[in-house]
C-alpha cells in the first residue's frame, strides 16, 4: 500500500492537486483509466487462486529449507539437531502441499487436459505446469508476442536521438519468469526444438544469458499454441511457435 499510495501523491501532484483524499484519490484513479484505458482482465476464479495461494505457500517452505540448510552446515553442534528436525519438517510439509497440487491438478477436467498438453512438452516440469495453471490463466487465449509481453519476456527499445539501446525485457510475472528460466534451462538439454535453437543463436555470437531468454520466450509461445490449438507438442520440427 505505501508503493501506491506514493504513485498516487506523485499523479496527484502532476495534476495540480496537492490534498489527499479517497474521493481525490478516486478522481486520479478515473482519469488514469479515460485517458490510458488499460486492458480489462478478468479476476482468478476461487480454484487458481487457491493453487496460486500453495504455491506461494511451497514457495515460503523451499525458502525456509534453504535457510535452515545453510545454518545447518556452520552451526554450532548442538544447534543442529534443532535444524535437521526443522528441515526434515520442512520436507514433510513441502511433500504434502505437492500432493495436494498434484490432487487438484489432475480432479479439475479443465486443468487435467491443459496440464497433459503441457506435460509432453520436453522440459517441462511439474513445477512449471503448476505455475503457468495458476499464474497464467491467459495461457492459450493471447497470441504469442501478447503472452510474451504479458509475461514479461517481450524486448522493448532503448533508444534516444541516434543511440541505438540494447533490446531489454522487463515488467511482467516474476514467478512464471523463474520457472521459465529454469524450464529453458533443461530444455536446452532435452527439446530437440529449443537445444537447437539455442545453439543457433550460441553460434551466431549471442551471449548465452540473451540466448537462454530467448529460449524462455520460444517455450512460452509454444506452449501457448500447444494450449491454443490442443495440438500436442511433436519433435518433428512442428512449428507451433508462428501458429498464433
Amino acid at each position: 500500500m505505501g508503493h501506491r499510495s506514493h504513485l498516487l501523491r506523485s499523479r496527484t501532484a502532476q495534476c495540480g492537486r496537492l490534498a489527499k483524499t479517497d474521493k481525490i484519490d478516486a478522481l486520479i484513479l478515473a482519469a488514469f483509466a479515460q485517458a490510458i484505458r488499460p486492458q480489462v482482465r478478468t479476476l482468478k476464479d476461487e480454484e487458481t487462486q487457491a493453487l496460486g495461494a500453495l504455491l506461494a505457500r511451497r514457495r515460503q517452505l523451499i525458502d525456509m529449507r534453504v535457510q535452515e540448510k545453510l545454518r545447518r552446515d556452520r552451526a554450532a553442534a548442538v544447534q543442529r539437531s534443532s535444524l535437521k528436525e526443522h528441515i526434515a519438517w520442512l520436507d514433510a510439509r513441502i511433500d504434502q502441499i505437492d500432493i495436494d497440487l498434484i490432487h487438484r491438478l489432475r480432479t479439475s477436467a479443465i486443468w487435467r487436459e491443459k496440464d497433459d498438453l503441457l506435460q509432453a512438452v520436453p522440459g517441462v516440469g511439474k513445477v512449471t505446469r503448476l505455475t503457468l495453471l495458476a499464474e497464467l490463466p491467459e495461457l492459450g487465449s493471447l497470441d504469442r508476442k501478447q503472452i510474451a509481453a504479458l509475461v514479461g519476456l517481450a524486448p522493448f527499445n532503448r533508444d534516444s536521438g541516434q543511440h541505438r539501446g540494447q533490446r531489454v525485457i522487463w515488467g511482467g510475472r516474476a514467478q512464471v519468469r523463474q520457472v521459465l528460466y529454469m524450464a529453458a534451462l533443461a530444455a536446452t538439454r532435452s527439446n530437440p526444438m529449443i537445444r537447437a535453437f539455442y545453439q543457433r543463436l550460441c553460434a551466431q555470437g549471442k551471449p548465452k544469458k540473451v540466448a537462454l531468454t530467448a529460449c524462455m520466450r520460444k517455450l512460452l509461445t509454444v506452449m501457448n499454441a500447444v494450449v491454443k490449438n490442443q495440438t500436442p507438442w511433436t519433435a518433428s520440427g512442428l512449428d507451433l511457435e508462428h501458429s498464433c
